[in-house]
């Protein structure tokens, strides 16, 4: 976004701001703003430009500058140190950040980026670039030739599923997505669609105001701030004491039951209506004052102003985040790692998402399963899987059943993943069938509608990527199944697994020579050279198929994983 659009953004979303400010509250009974808690009026700076930088109301800036990643108080694995792992541990780090990323890179690309001697500082250098062609993409998921849109399954989610699909760069307009994404996960932002009070276009207006506002270098005070003071926010906690309760519980991790009644008393004007569940503030806002967050507050907006601003709003949400990326550490460990974070006093979201991924605790020595979203995306992209008009309607479908919906809950994700025997079938019933074991066919490559067009492509099993070698069947088995392996999960199979897919493929003929089964032989010849070509296809494939099916089973293709 150039200089002068992100300065109209602002402004844009100034307004917006000043608008619920002025129907929340904060000003006597004239309607004109009063700073009642002794903090500073509205103030500017101007960049040298011209243009506005710096906007701020009663001591909440507005716009802040990402933290250079050398002022990062949790330590970042290097590319110094990632250059020294092994080359099976590199795999597994490169995988685990860029699958945290809901992104992947096929092996040889992804082999060439680990060479390259700085893969973790391009990767953190790429969020600062623009790459995506933002029109063509955005046009391009709401294209019904390529993605089916329906008015139903809650659609513009589904455009946010397809988003992450479609997108081909690890840039900054990604990365803005994926921190927005991230927290409608949580409690924080969730737009709890389950709700009888809430509806599809708040997922779009939750998600979107997120991506805009970090788009135009928005704080994280600023955006939780506007956040509070929406209507999507009292669509899901619905009444004074109620919204004022859970906000003080989720951002500040305040559960003082003596601070709810000061809250509701502060937002007594506030309601969310019967009629067509509209957020109505009326004038008959408290004028007491209320001792709060170490100073006085009066009404709605001197609530969520004094919240954001408080100290207790970064600890809270830092400790959200790291609960989130960390929920197998004990709480001293995540309450260490929190700490840390706040050491180095962030002030927009990217300087806590940034500092939590490319850490070592994150990349070299934390445990936990991954997201069907950490899982599904990255494959497609290792496997150049092709999709239907309806893929994306059936990720979200097999999410909901996962019991991993994406947005749906009041409370957001309490766990990442389906950890009951039922859900945890379903996750892997979905990728098994419509990932590991569901080859494209090049027929219908044109054709977005065809069912046997989903699936991954055969240029994944191209004969470039192993040791095709006529003249030893079983090193070119292995190789195969090498390559697959490493493609996939980054680890080489064991010889255990070698053996068992030898027996299983390798047979021996009449002069006791080892020799390929016949459904599985990759070295038959025809006489007719365009079948020969496609019979040692589907040869080949079926081995995929036979080892990927296997792949799918492993507990290690659903977790992410520590080197250390």
């Amino acid at each position: 976004m150039n200089t002068f659009s992100i300065q109209v953004t602002r402004i844009t979303l100034l307004f917006s701001s000043l608008i619920l400010i002025n129907c929340g509250g904060g000003g006597d009974s004239n309607g004109t703003i009063t700073d009642t808690t002794a903090t500073t009026t509205t103030s500017t700076t101007t960049e040298e430009d011209g243009g506005i930088y710096d906007l701020s109301y009663k001591g909440l800036t507005f716009y802040y500058k990402n933290l250079d990643p050398t002022e990062y108080t949790l330590k970042s694995l290097s590319d110094e140190s990632f250059n020294a792992l092994p080359i099976i541990q590199k795999r597994k780090v490169a995988n685990k950040l860029l699958s945290t990323l809901f992104f992947g890179y096929p092996l040889k690309t992804l082999e060439s980026k680990i060479s390259s001697g700085n893969f973790i500082s391009t990767v953190m250098e790429g969020f600062t670039k623009t790459k995506t062609n933002k029109a063509w993409l955005e046009n391009y998921i709401i294209d019904e030739t390529y993605f089916q849109q329906r008015s139903y399954n809650e659609q513009v989610a589904v455009d946010i599923l397809s988003r992450f699909f479609a997108m081909k760069h690890l840039d900054e307009y990604y990365f803005k997505n994926w921190t927005a994404y991230i927290l409608t996960q949580t409690i924080m932002f969730s737009p709890a669609y389950e709700l009888d009070s809430t509806s599809t276009p708040n997922i779009a207006r939750v998600y979107n105001r997120l991506v805009t506002m970090i788009d135009t270098e928005a704080g994280m005070r600023y955006i939780g701030y506007v956040h509070m003071m929406s209507e999507d926010n009292w669509r899901r906690f619905r009444s004074p004491e109620d919204n004022g309760r859970e906000m003080l519980e989720i951002f500040t991790l305040d559960e003082n039951d003596a601070h709810v009644p000061l809250a509701g008393k502060a937002l007594q004007n506030w309601k969310l209506d019967r009629d067509n569940d509209t957020l109505v503030v009326s004038l008959n806002q408290n004028r007491e004052p209320i001792s709060l967050f170490g100073t006085t507050i009066y009404n709605g907006d001197d609530f969520y102003r004094e919240l954001v601003k408080s100290t207790l709003y970064t600890k809270g949400v830092v400790v959200r985040l790291v609960d989130f990326f960390f929920p197998n550490e004990t709480e001293s460990s995540q309450e260490m790692l929190a700490n840390t974070i706040v050491e180095s006093n962030p002030e927009t979201w990217q300087d806590i998402f940034a500092q939590i991924i490319f850490s070592e605790a994150y990349l070299l020595h934390s445990e936990q399963a991954k997201s069907a979203e950490e899982l599904f995306f990255p494959l497609a992209k290792k496997m150049n899987y092709k999709h239907r008009t309806r893929s994306m309607h059936d990720f979200k479908y097999a999410l909901d059943e996962m019991h991993q919906a994406t947005m749906r809950y009041k409370l957001g994700k309490l766990e990442r993943v389906p950890l009951d025997t039922l859900s945890f079938a379903t996750y892997h019933k979905y990728i098994r069938e419509n990932v590991f074991i569901r080859k494209s066919n090049p027929l219908s490559i044109d054709n977005y509608e065809a069912y046997d067009r989903q699936g991954w492509d055969e240029s994944f099993v191209d004969n470039s990527h192993f040791n095709f070698d006529a003249n030893s069947i079983q090193v070119s088995l292995d190789s195969f199944i090498t390559y697959i392996f490493n493609a996939t999960i980054s680890r080489n199979p064991r010889g255990a697994e070698l053996t068992l897919f030898r027996e299983h493929i390798l047979t021996t003929n009449n002069d006791g020579e080892t020799v390929l089964n016949y459904t599985f032989n990759i070295f038959r010849t025809y006489t007719d050279p365009e079948r020969e070509k496609i019979e040692l296809e589907r040869s080949k494939q079926r081995i995929a198929t036979i080892v990927l099916d296997y792949i799918s089973r492993l507990e290690e293709t659903y977790m992410q994983q520590g080197v250390k």
